[in-house]
Parts: structure tokens; C-alpha cells; sequence
């Protein structure tokens, strides 16, 4: 395999990898909260709900999240830098 085309290969699946972190996260994040009812405070109002947050659930959306922006981040420098022509490098003799 050709080093351009080696850079192409691991820039997509970086990218691939990113997309997978990314929908993860948001997949995570559908299932991080829940409602639990809140008992009335004066007698005769009704129960609220409130929203309360599973903590490992948080963090591990936290890190979906973070390792997906990583990975696009380096993606797509390395697919910027695999599409770009390689100049001739021509060093002088003797140095």
C-alpha cells in the first residue's frame, strides 16, 4: 500500500470510529435520565416529578463525546494531509 493511501485508509476509519462514538453518545444520552415523583410538601397538593440523572450514564456520554470530537479532529487533519500532493524534497549535497 502506497503511504498516501495508507493515510487515506486510517483517516476513514478514524472518521468511522468517530461517527460510532458520536451516535453512542447520543444514543447514551436518550437513556441517561429518568422521573422519580416528589412527595407534596403541604397536604393536599398534588406530587410533582422531577428529573434526576444516572451518574455512569453522564460519564460515560462525557466520554463518548470527548473521544468522538478526538477522533473527527484527527480524522480529518490526517485526510487533510493524505489529500495534499507531497512536494519533492530535494536536499542540497553534502549536508
Amino acid at each position: 500500500m502506497r503511504p498516501g493511501r495508507a493515510g487515506l485508509v486510517r483517516a476513514s476509519v478514524e472518521l468511522a470510529l468517530a461517527g460510532a462514538a458520536a451516535v453512542g453518545c447520543a444514543v447514551s444520552w436518550l437513556h441517561v435520565r429518568y422521573l422519580v415523583l416528589v412527595a407534596p410538601i403541604i397536604d393536599g397538593e398534588p406530587a410533582t416529578t422531577s428529573v434526576t440523572y444516572h451518574p455512569r450514564m453522564l460519564l460515560l456520554v462525557l466520554l463518548l463525546a470527548t473521544v468522538a470530537g478526538v477522533l473527527t479532529v484527527v480524522g480529518t487533519a490526517r485526510l487533510r494531509r493524505a489529500r495534499r500532493p507531497q512536494p519533492d524534497r530535494q536536499y542540497p549535497r553534502g549536508v
